[in-house]
């Protein structure tokens, strides 16, 4: 049976501590079909001549500005010639070098993967499982109580993706996916561990901007009103995670 093939897209800025562990979580897949697309955002700390390093191996690679995180995601996708595409930024690895074949064995042919993310602090100290599980069945309606699959863990049939919205900053992801999710009839629950992610990206790092973009994707799509009480329970559930982890894990 043909293995389908993946686009893998990592972009980057100025990420020099980080980069290469990310590239090498991609680079050592025990899986043959990957197309390995690396957009940076013209890094002058040394980023670029850890990437080539590994030049011979990559799909693609282009180091030019662009207008924020999400216009160089869409600047990869255009690039990206796989059945399926993944997003794994600078920082975040692919869990493990089995991941990506023992993902595509779980069901031929799905229109989206997913599974589970660990956290990891920045000293890569581990610090668990997410506080939002992966639900055990995935839909476009399954984020009206948070995003409870992170970007790095969602493998996505190209031909059910659009563009990254330029008008959110912050939280185009959430538009993304849930955008794909409607569109799809079958989506797979690995059960597996897939992404490690590292916390306080730029949706941490501009926490408030990024939690009104959110309350206007969801209204979009769930309605004012249940958005409203769905981000009533949002706040309950983070604070009783937070009282007893003393961390929010999201």
């Amino acid at each position: 049976m043909l293995q389908p093939k993946l686009s893998v897209i990592t972009i980057v800025y100025n990420n020099v501590r980080d980069i290469e562990r990310t590239m090498r979580s991609v680079l050592n897949q025990t899986y043959p079909n990957i197309e390995y697309i690396i957009i940076d955002g013209a890094s002058t700390d040394g980023t670029k001549d850890i990437i080539y390093k590994y030049k011979s191996r990559l799909g693609q690679f282009i180091s030019e500005k662009d207008k924020g995180i999400y216009d160089a995601m869409n600047k990869g996708l255009k690039l990206a010639t796989g059945d399926y595409v993944l997003f794994m930024n600078s920082g975040d690895e692919i869990y493990a070098p089995e991941t990506v074949t023992e993902i595509f064995e779980t069901a031929p042919g799905a229109d989206i993967y997913y599974g589970e993310t660990e956290m990891f602090n920045d000293n890569w100290q581990s610090l668990g499982q997410r506080r939002h599980r992966a639900p055990e069945c995935f839909s476009w309606r399954s984020f009206k109580h948070g995003m409870s699959i992170s970007h790095q863990a969602i493998y996505v049939k190209r031909s059910l993706t659009e563009p990254y919205d330029l008008q959110y900053k912050y939280s185009s992801d959430i538009d993304w996916i849930i955008k794909a999710a409607k569109k799809a009839s079958s989506i797979v629950n690995t059960q597996l561990y897939v992404a490690k992610y590292l916390v306080g990206g730029i949706s941490k790092q501009k926490h408030l901007a990024s939690l009104k973009e959110r309350f206007r994707i969801f209204q979009k799509y769930y309605g004012f009103l249940p958005n409203l009480i769905n981000h009533f329970w949002i706040a309950v559930n983070l604070t009783q995670y937070y009282v007893k982890h003393k961390r929010t894990n999201d």
